[in-house]
Order: structure tokens, then sequence, then C-alpha cells
């Protein structure tokens, strides 16, 4: 029989790559009474979040937010600028960027997967799968479509199975010089509020994310960023689309309101999480990410196993993939750790199932928890004798000590340093 109540003492260990753990303060307003999602109350909360979320995405344009997870804004996003058959280009960096292209194929388009071929000698794992977006391929095909048959460019800015950051910026720029009119859709649902991204900026068409990765929210909301060009393409796209159409929710969201009932106390949770990460200020969330995963890189390195991501110019700041040694299986390691220490890890996915794990270092996370996931990691690997070069918990404590936080305000001040300002 299932056993549902027992709870071992002490806070669970959730460092998996998303869900992240939800801050108390997030936690605390998400349990607020719910309103009428008709009245003027939710009409203020509405303008709020959806205000909040385009500085998040950087982007003066429209935002669509749906009671979805991250695959529904997939599906949003290819519904609403695609017609049946249309020929897309996706570029496989990992499993997500697999399921997208599984669902452009379910929805009745013509994806073409591209990808850098061929089998790593390290690990013996698709180089794709260890590499970002390579965007001189992208433009290479692109110049060889003289018939401009594709419509959009479909990749994944921060790929959660792999721990891949790709430069989205040096793809709109191949798409450019190649001079093709594709749209250019990104997947961002793990990177959004952890690592930097620029919708306008970068001249995204459409960006996919979700809620409970960087924002810090449990999984339920989903998010469409929208440009002028995308908000052309849906005039002519014929895919069905009823519940996903932007323009009833665009149009709607003029006023603070949904077409159809949205998630009202996820919306709370929405807003003050947009209150904590636009109150720190992005550049410094993204400097914090980066320094957090630079604590746990330096601890895998100190194991002497491979990260997953063999390119450091895009090492993900959200989550470190690390791949096990030969003929060890990664999922009963992660078994173990999780039995022995309530230490949750990120299984491998697709591919990479059983040859690798994946350590999250994002949402309500410090220094301090990101060393006690080293530690149940150490731990484990000592007590499934895997042999590994030196600690990676003194590593990555060498780290944090060497590299501490930006203080950012007096309430972070030492005693002695509030005295000395006095």
């Amino acid at each position: 029989m299932l056993q549902l109540d027992h709870h071992p003492s002490g806070r669970h260990f959730l460092q998996i790559p998303g869900p992240s753990p939800v801050p108390d303060r997030i936690l605390r307003a998400m349990s607020l009474p719910t309103i009428d999602h008709r009245g003027p109350e939710f009409g203020a909360l509405g303008l709020k979040v959806l205000a909040g979320i385009r500085e998040v995405f950087k982007t003066r344009h429209p935002v669509a937010i749906y009671p979805a997870s991250g695959t529904g804004a997939w599906e949003a996003a290819l519904a609403n600028t695609m017609s049946p058959g249309d020929h897309l280009l996706m570029y496989e960096t990992g499993q997500f960027a697999t399921l997208w292209q599984k669902m452009a194929l379910r929805l009745g388009l013509q994806p073409e997967f591209l990808a850098l071929p061929g089998t790593d000698a390290e690990t013996g794992l698709p180089i794709s799968w260890r590499r970002g977006v390579q965007p001189e391929l992208i433009e290479a095909r692109l110049r060889a479509d003289s018939g401009r048959t594709i419509k959009a460019v479909c990749v994944v800015h921060n790929e959660t199975s792999t721990g891949v950051t790709s430069d989205i910026a040096a793809v709109r720029r191949a798409i450019d010089a190649a001079g093709h009119p594709a749209l250019l859709m990104v997947d961002t649902i793990s990177g959004l509020a952890s690592a930097d991204y620029r919708h306008d900026e970068w001249g995204v068409d459409v960006t996919i994310s979700g809620s409970q990765k960087g924002l810090m929210l449990p999984p339920g909301i989903s998010f469409n960023a929208l440009s002028p060009r995308a908000l052309e393409a849906m005039k002519r796209a014929t895919l069905p689309r009823s519940f996903w159409a932007w323009d009833e929710i665009v149009e709607m969201n003029k006023s603070g309101y949904w077409p159809y009932t949205p998630n009202t106390n996820l919306l709370y949770g929405l807003s003050e999480s947009l209150d904590m990460l636009l109150g720190e200020g992005l550049d410094n969330v993204f400097a914090r990410h980066q320094r957090w995963a630079a604590g746990v890189r330096a601890a895998v390195q100190a194991w002497g196993l491979p990260i997953q991501c063999a390119d450091p110019a895009v090492y993900s700041p959200v989550l470190t993939g690390v791949v096990t040694p030969a003929g060890v299986d990664a999922d009963a390691l992660r078994r173990l750790i999780h039995e022995r220490f309530d230490l949750s890890l990120g299984t491998g996915l697709g591919k990479l199932k059983g040859r690798m794990f994946r350590m999250g270092h994002l949402g309500d996370s410090n220094d301090l928890t990101l060393i006690a996931m080293v530690a149940g990691v150490e731990m484990g690997l000592k007590l499934a004798g895997i042999g590994i070069a030196g600690s990676g918990v003194q590593a990555a404590m060498d780290h944090f000590a060497a590299h501490a936080a930006q203080d950012r305000s007096a309430a972070h001040a030492s005693p002695r340093a509030l005295q000395q300002a006095a």
C-alpha cells in the first residue's frame, strides 16, 4: 500500500532543475482568499502582473499568460502562427527540443531537425546533446531554402536536459544574414528570470516560458511573449486554435482580464515573484545564478566527473548535468541519494537516461542549500563506490568563500559594518 504520510525530519532538498523550491513569501501570497476574476480587484492584479512580466521578458509588446504548463505554451506558439503542412527548422540540443519537435509532428507540421552529427569521444553521448545551437548551421540551411518554405526557426534557450544555454542573439544574426523571413521562436522555459534574456533586443518573435523555474512558482502558468511579426502571422495561420488563441487574450488583457478563468491564486504568486525579482534587479538575479552555477561546477570538477555541457562558453546558470562513469547507473545513484539524504536530483532524459544526473541551482536557494546538495551527492558517490578525485564540498565552500554574494541592503550587512556606517 502506498504510504503518503511519511515525511522525514527537516526540509526536503528539492534540487531538480524545476519545479524549483518556492520561497515562503510566494507561498503566503498564494494562500490569500480567491477573488472574483471579473471584479475590479482582479483587474488591478491582472494589469500589474502583465506589466511586470513584460519587464522580465524585456519586451514592450504583449505577453499571453495561460493556466497551463510550458508544453501548452509550446502548442500556443505553433497553433497561432502556423498552418497545416508548414515547414519548420528546429535545432536538436536535448530532450526538450526533441519533445517540441514531436509536438510539431502531431500538429501536422513538417519539422526539420538540425543537429551536430556524431558521438562525443569522452562520454559516448551525442555531440549535439553536449553543445549549444550552432548558428552557422542554421544560416547555411536558410540560405539553401531558396523557395523560402521554412516558416519558423525553433530553438531552446536553456536546454534543461543538458545544462546548455544557447546564444539566441547569434541565432537572430544568422537568420538575418541569410536574409530569410522565418519567424524566430525560442523556448526559455527554464532560462527566464535565471539567465539573461532579451525578447525585443534579440529579435525573437515568440518566446515560450513557464512559472516553475526562475520565476520560483509552482507549475501551472505559462507564457508567450509576442512580437508584432508574430501577431501578423496569426492573421494568416490556419491551424485550429481556441483556448490558445492570442487575439482574444491580448484584447481582454488590455483591461487586466482573460477570456476564460485564469489561475487566480498563482497570479497572486506571480505578483509576489515579480516584486522579488524586479526589487532585486534582474542583473543582480542573473549574477547570483552565475555565481551559484560556478560553485556547483567547481564541485563537479573536483570530483573529476565530466560536466554534460562540453563547452564552457555555454554553461547553464540554472543547472549542471553530471555524467557518471561508464557502467554506473545514474538513476540508481539518484535513488540512493534520495533514500539516504532526502535530496532530489534531476534524472537523465531521453538519450541521456541512466548516464547522467542534474543538479539544479535556482529558485529558493542560497550558498548553504547548494553546499548541502553537493555534500549529499558526494556522500552518495562514496556510498555507491564511485571513485572521486577530490572533495567537491571543499571546492564549493572555497568558491563561495572567495566570491561573496553582493550585499544590496543594510539588512545584509554585518553588525561591525553597521557600526562603522553609523
